[in-house]
C-alpha cells in the first residue's frame, strides 16, 4: 500500500500542475473519499476520519468508538468488555479509536471513493476556472470553434470551452470547425448565477446558451461576444495608443453588428483631434478595426458639452443644417437637413438615425428643409384660417396679427388694444373692435362645446 500511495502522491503532484488545484484541497478530498467508502462498510453514523502522510506516502484510517455500558448504537459505540481488548481498565466514557485497514476496502467501497474523489477534483477545478476568469470579464481573447450546438458556437480558449450565443454574433459571419475567433468576454456565470438569474433578456438568452451545450459540465459559463460595443472599444484600444493613455477617450458605442457603429469620442488635449486620432494615417487604424468586424461601417462622432451639437453630430454622415429641442424633460428634438441629406440621415431601414437616437439618449426625428417649409405653410394656412374666423379680421388684418406672433383667437382676446394698435395697418378702433370680436368668438366656442359633446356621446350610443 505504501509504494501504491508514493505513487498517487506522484500522480497529485502532476496534477497540481497540470490543473492548477491545490494538493491540500487534493488531500483533503481524498480524505473525505475514504471517510465515504468506510462508511459504506462501517455504517452511516459511524465516526471515522482519514490521514495522508505526504512524507511517508501511507493512508490511514480511524475509526472512534464511544466506550459503554450498553450498546445502542454498535456502529459509534463499544461496551466495557469489548474495549478490554484495546485499553487497560476501560470504564464508560472511554474512547477506543480503531485503525481501519485500507486495503480492505471492498470493490464496490473503492469506486465510490473514486467516484467521490473525481466529482470532488471536478468542483474544486470548477471553482478555480471561475475565480481565473470571472476578473476578466471584458477581456478580448482567441480561440478556435471546437463544435456547433443549434446556432451557438462552442469556442476552445485552452482551459475552458467558452459559448458564443448566436444573439453575440455577427449575423453575416459564417464559421467551421477549427475557425480561429476574437471576441470579448462578456459574462463568466456559474451555476448558482444561472439560477438566480431573473427577467434580464439578454443573461437570458445567456442561460439558454449555457444549458443547450452543457454536458454536465455544470460551469463555470464563459460567454463570448462579438456584438458588444465593449468588444469594439477594446478593438480600438488596440489599434489606437491615445486611446490606452487616457488622451483620447471613447464616450459612448452604439453598434448595429456588422453593418454600423456610431462611436462618440473626445480628446483631453485640445491639440489633438480624436477623430483623426481613431482614423490614422490614411485610414489604417479604422480600417484594421472595420476588418475585424467583417467591414462593419464606423461613424466617429465628436463629442461636445452643448447636446445639440452632439445631436447634430450624432447623423454622420449627414450634415444637419440645425437642431430644434422639442421637449428638453422628455429628451425630444427635431433636426432639419438639407433635401439631399434626408435619405443619407435616416440611412437604410432607419439604421442610421436609429443608431443616432440610442447614442445620444434621445428621440430623435429628422426632416428636410423642403419638408419643414411645407409643414410651416400648411400650419399658416391654418392659423390664418381661424383668425379669419373671427368678425372684423380679415385675410389681410389675419396675415399682419400672423406675422406679429398673435397666432391663436387665446392670444388676442387677452392683450390691450393698444398693442394691437402698435401694429401698422391697425389703428386703435380696429384693435377694439378685433378684441371684443375675439372675446365674444372664445365666449360662443365655450357655450358650443357642451352641446356638442352630448351629440357625440347620443352618435356614440346609437
Amino acid at each position: 500500500m505504501e509504494g501504491t500511495a508514493k505513487d498517487l502522491i506522484l500522480a497529485l503532484e502532476g496534477l497540481e500542475r497540470e490543473k492548477n488545484i491545490k494538493r491540500e484541497d487534493i488531500l483533503k478530498t481524498i480524505e473525505d473519499a475514504l471517510v465515504s467508502a468506510l462508511r459504506k462498510n462501517l455504517g452511516k453514523t459511524a465516526q471515522i476520519s482519514a490521514k495522508i502522510d505526504v512524507q511517508s506516502g501511507t493512508i490511514q484510517a480511524f475509526q472512534t468508538l464511544n466506550v459503554v455500558d450498553v450498546v445502542t448504537n454498535p456502529e459509534m459505540e463499544i461496551d466495557v468488555e469489548a474495549a478490554k481488548a484495546y485499553l487497560k481498565n476501560p470504564k464508560a466514557g472511554d474512547v477506543v479509536t480503531l485503525t481501519q485497514d485500507v486495503e480492505d476496502f471492498s470493490r464496490i467501497a473503492a469506486q465510490i471513493a473514486k467516484q467521490v474523489l473525481i466529482q470532488k477534483v471536478r468542483g474544486i477545478e470548477r471553482d478555480n476556472f471561475y475565480k481565473e476568469f470571472k476578473p476578466r470579464e471584458g477581456e478580448v481573447v482567441t480561440g478556435s470553434v471546437r463544435r456547433f450546438s443549434d446556432r451557438d458556437l462552442i469556442i476552445d480558449l485552452g482551459k475552458v470551452e467558452a459559448i458564443l450565443p448566436y444573439c453575440e454574433q455577427i449575423k453575416k459571419e459564417r464559421y467551421t470547425n477549427g475557425s480561429r475567433v476574437k471576441a470579448i468576454i462578456a459574462k463568466v456565470l456559474s451555476q448558482t448565477d444561472l439560477a438566480e438569474i431573473g427577467d434580464d433578456p439578454v443573461l437570458s438568452r445567456y442561460k439558454s446558451a449555457a444549458y443547450k451545450m452543457d454536458k454536465g459540465q455544470r460551469g463555470p459559463y464563459v460567454i463570448l461576444s462579438r456584438a458588444n460595443g465593449k468588444f469594439l472599444e477594446e478593438l480600438f484600444k488596440v489599434e489606437v495608443p491615445e486611446i490606452s493613455e487616457g488622451i483620447v477617450e471613447i464616450k459612448a458605442v452604439q453598434r448595429d453588428p456588422g453593418f454600423r457603429s456610431k462611436v462618440l469620442v473626445s480628446s483631453i488635449d485640445h491639440k489633438i483631434d480624436p477623430i483623426g486620432t481613431c482614423v490614422g494615417m490614411r485610414g489604417i487604424r479604422i480600417r484594421a478595426v472595420m476588418n475585424e468586424l467583417s467591414g462593419e461601417r464606423i461613424d466617429l462622432i465628436n463629442y461636445s458639452d452643448d447636446v445639440t451639437t452632439v445631436i447634430a453630430n450624432s447623423i454622420a454622415p449627414a450634415k444637419a443644417n440645425f437642431v430644434k429641442i422639442v421637449s428638453m424633460s422628455e429628451k425630444k428634438a427635431l433636426i432639419i437637413v438639407p433635401d439631399d441629406q434626408l435619405a443619407i440621415a435616416i440611412g437604410k431601414d432607419w439604421q442610421n438615425i436609429k443608431l443616432a437616437s440610442r447614442l445620444t439618449g434621445w428621440e430623435l426625428e429628422v426632416k428636410s428643409e423642403s419638408q419643414k417649409a411645407q409643414e410651416a405653410e400648411a400650419e399658416a394656412a391654418q392659423t390664418q384660417g381661424t383668425l379669419e374666423g373671427v368678425e372684423g379680421i380679415g385675410p389681410k388684418t389675419a396675415e399682419i396679427l400672423q406675422k406679429a406672433g398673435y397666432t391663436s383667437v387665446e392670444k388676442i382676446a387677452s392683450v390691450e388694444p393698444e398693442h394691437l394698435a402698435a401694429l401698422q395697418g391697425i389703428g386703435e378702433k380696429t384693435a377694439a373692435k378685433i378684441i371684443e370680436s375675439a372675446k365674444k368668438h372664445l365666449e360662443n366656442a365655450q357655450a358650443q362645446a357642451p352641446a356638442q359633446e352630448e351629440a357625440d356621446d347620443n352618435q356614440e350610443s346609437k
